[in-house]
């Protein structure tokens, strides 16, 4: 990313600097408008990463094999790599890879990087369980409800946990509904960002489905 911004967050842990493109309608093609999947939401600093950042800073995660779906800047990644985690972070987008690594490179954060399409996560898979998955803010689209939905418990068994951030999308609200058929949730709001939603979801016991 040859012309950018950098942006830092104060943490529990301490500060992590990001860096992000400075114009994000400049990385606008027709292509991404004629395919709304393509749109460069990866290039923002959302809110939910913010937040979801903000709450692992507070944790110890000590050695947890841990997965962010959807990195984007790769700000909970590197949190989470602070905190103790091994941290792989995965996007759709090589452009997003690319600026994760960077970015966990500019903050001495070890964090694994991987392109990863959630319609095709044989490569993460492969590496399942975890022990914990992040995501934030990946509600933005009613088609992501049903790929999460077939996705997530795939990627953990019944010690594992998800924390996903969500400003309270709309698809929020289905995804939720239809997740309590495999997994016990719970939600609390960011005292970072109180409009930011983090639910904990626990998948439960096969017998117990």
């Amino acid at each position: 990313m040859s012309d950018t911004v950098a942006e830092r967050i104060a943490l529990p842990s301490g500060e992590i600097e990001v860096s992000r493109p400075r114009d994000v309608e400049a990385l606008l093609t027709e292509e991404a408008f004629e395919h709304h999947e393509f749109l460069p939401y990866w290039a923002e600093l959302w809110a939910s990463g913010v937040a979801l950042a903000d709450d692992l800073a507070r944790r110890s995660l000590r050695g947890a094999p841990t997965l962010e779906l959807g990195c984007g800047l790769a700000l909970p990644s590197i949190a989470a790599a602070r905190a103790g985690g091994r941290v792989l972070a995965t996007d759709w987008s090589p452009d997003a890879i690319t600026a994760a690594a960077a970015n966990a490179e500019r903050n001495g954060a070890a964090v694994e990087t991987l392109v990863c399409d959630w319609a095709a996560p044989e490569p993460v898979l492969a590496r399942a369980p975890f022990a914990l998955v992040l995501a934030s803010d990946v509600l933005y689209e009613q088609r992501n409800v049903d790929l999460l939905l077939g996705l997530l418990p795939r990627l953990v068994d019944e010690r594992g946990r998800i924390m996903l951030a969500d400003p309270g999308r709309a698809a929020a609200e289905r995804f939720l509904e239809e997740a309590r058929a495999d997994f016990d949730v719970t939600t609390t709001m960011s005292p970072r960002l109180p409009r930011v939603a983090i639910h904990r979801l626990r998948l439960r016991a096969p017998s117990a489905r």
